[in-house]
């Protein structure tokens, strides 16, 4: 690899940790209700809108209200964004003329974006109106975001907080996450996509004739307002079919850099928060670097595997061939494959590149990130939830091998805990191996995949690993608009996201209620041993679970490749 593109990562990884931090430490100042710097032009406001809705932000909540509180606006959303989508032929903003959107297309939607997973299975440009886009997908990237942060705030009040059953008021934290985090940081974010060439208008779609006399039509619409938060709100659902490729959502190469730090920001900044509100901020640390530890690991593997090329092309000749197929030649292969890390690492749907034109090595990266439970640096809250849920594991396993009762950050660890936790790591993973398994047996003929073999194998495996842990990037390759991968994919989504924060919300109320231990006395979580064996953990749990498949999808056709197959 030049040494100008290893310079270009090491900027990368700098710049990341150098906004993170001070990024965590106001995202943890909004959440504790103290002062920040845009208090004076935001309390107001929240002030107003706790008076027009009826909030009272200072009467907190017990777990089992709290979650409740979730499911109930989660199902709201699903039914409004449902209803939108099919009455959106006798609504405004729609200069396409566009029709209601099919049931199981509609109900898919709703759920994905609902969910944060903004899995698409249709085709944007030809499917949803300007109003739809704006009024459904933008706003539910807004406040499905704001749902799995509330659910992390919550997580770390059960640690934080001492003998108490509250674990805070889920209105006011779904409040403030939008208006002093998302907000904000997607109104600057949008400006400068628009100064590089993003759309953001309301006109008809452009007929052009090209050079070979063929007309084309260009799609315009709202683009740089969704563009912005799908990325911050790691949704990753494009206002364009081919998504982050596509030249009105991704114009330049700045851009393009811009957004892979637009969907790892918050996620990544989460883990300084978490050590802020803690009061013990190396705790917060050394979260952050176990991400960063295995963010890197796994960007490098799949660097190498790219870069590596393909012996098919040697046997034409081509030696050392990088592989191109599938890939924006404005970006070039290397930001492809940390666009593609990224965005799988932090469960972010967007793409810059074909997926499934990956190598089998590095295809089965972007799987693992995801089937490990999108935890590097996952989903904006979602992430650092599921983190501390390995966390959790590994410290109960510990404190099982030096014969000491478990604990964690001053909190026991009992079988409750330890159920949700096993819970939300494995029934994702269960889920995701049989609705792979019903979808191979009897729903991979050429009606549904484009590969057979062990490239469809992997095909459905990613689709599952996706929309499970609420991602929403695609393979490519599978014909998912019909009824069967509709209901199941919603199944999964629905799935994904309710077992990885209900069992969350039950542990905070858990943790919340015990009195606190030693912060750390029988084994430091601060520490680079800790670090390292939570790192291990995490990738031991995730091959004992999916190796089987593995071996039969990516790792089969790496071997079929070795031997001169395509």
């Amino acid at each position: 690899m030049p040494g100008t593109w290893f310079l270009q990562l090491a900027l990368f990884i700098v710049i990341l940790v150098v906004v993170a931090l001070p990024l965590g430490e106001y995202m943890a100042q909004v959440f504790e209700g103290k002062r920040n710097i845009l208090s004076f032009a935001l309390v107001p406001v929240e002030k107003c809108l706790y008076k027009l809705f009826g909030i009272d932000p200072f009467k907190e909540m017990n777990w089992k209200t709290f979650a409740l509180n979730l499911l109930i606006f989660n199902l709201v959303g699903i039914v409004a964004l449902f209803t939108l989508q099919e009455v959106q032929q006798w609504l405004p903003l729609n200069p396409q003329n566009l029709g209601a959107v099919r049931w199981d297309t509609a109900l898919n939607t709703a759920i994905s974006y609902v969910t944060n997973t903004n899995w698409q299975a249709y085709n944007s440009e030809t499917t949803m109106s300007y109003l739809t886009q704006m009024l459904g997908m933008s706003l539910q990237n807004f406040l499905s975001a704001a749902s799995g942060i509330a659910v992390a705030v919550a997580l770390i009040h059960g640690f934080a907080r001492k003998s108490a059953f509250q674990l805070g008021n889920f209105w006011a934290i779904l409040t403030r996450a939008i208006l002093y985090i998302l907000l904000p940081l997607a109104i600057i974010f949008s400006l400068i996509l628009v100064s590089q060439g993003t759309v953001q208008n309301f006109h008809n779609y452009v007929h052009v004739h090209t050079l070979q006399g063929q007309e084309q039509i260009i799609a315009q619409g709202p683009a740089a307002s969704q563009i912005a938060i799908k990325h911050l709100g790691t949704n990753g659902g494009g206002f364009f079919g081919a998504n982050s490729a596509h030249p009105y959502e991704n114009p330049t190469p700045l851009t393009d850099y811009l957004e892979i730090y637009g969907l790892l920001i918050i996620s990544a900044a989460f883990p300084f928060a978490f050590g802020a509100m803690l009061n013990n901020r190396r705790q917060g640390v050394a979260i952050f670097v176990t991400m960063l530890l295995l963010f890197l690991s796994i960007l490098a593997f799949a660097i190498w595997a790219e870069f590596h090329g393909s012996p098919l092309l040697e046997k034409i000749g081509i030696h050392h061939g990088i592989n191109m197929e599938g890939k924006e030649m404005r970006f070039g292969p290397l930001s492809s494959t940390v666009f593609a890390v990224s965005t799988t690492a932090a469960s972010t749907g967007a793409v810059n590149s074909l997926h499934t034109s990956f190598l089998p090595l590095s295809g089965l990266t972007l799987i693992f990130n995801m089937a490990i439970g999108g935890v590097i640096f996952g989903g904006v809250g979602a992430g650092l939830v599921g983190m501390l849920f390995y966390a959790i594991l590994t410290m109960f396993l510990i404190g099982l091998m030096i014969g000491r009762t478990p604990e964690i950050y001053g909190k026991k660890l009992e079988p409750y805990e330890m159920i949700m936790a096993v819970i939300a790591i494995l029934g994702p993973a269960i889920m995701q191996l049989i609705l792979g398994a019903i979808a191979i047996t009897n729903f991979s003929d050429s009606t549904y995949l484009s590969d057979s073999g062990s490239h469809g194998i992997s095909t459905v495996l990613y689709a599952y690993a996706s929309t499970l842990v609420n991602n929403g990037s695609a393979f490519g390759g599978l014909n998912s608009n019909t009824i069967f991968y509709n209901i199941t994919t919603s199944i999964a989504m629905l799935a994904g996201r309710c077992l990885t924060l209900i069992p969350a919300i039950a542990i905070a109320g858990s943790l919340a209620q015990k009195k606190p231990t030693p912060f750390s006395s029988r084994f430091p979580t601060a520490s680079p041993m800790f670090v390292v064996i939570l790192a291990i953990m995490i990738i031991i749990i995730g091959a004992l679970t999916y190796m089987p498949v593995y071996v039969l999808g990516p790792i089969l056709e790496h071997c079929s490749m070795l031997f001169g197959k395509n």
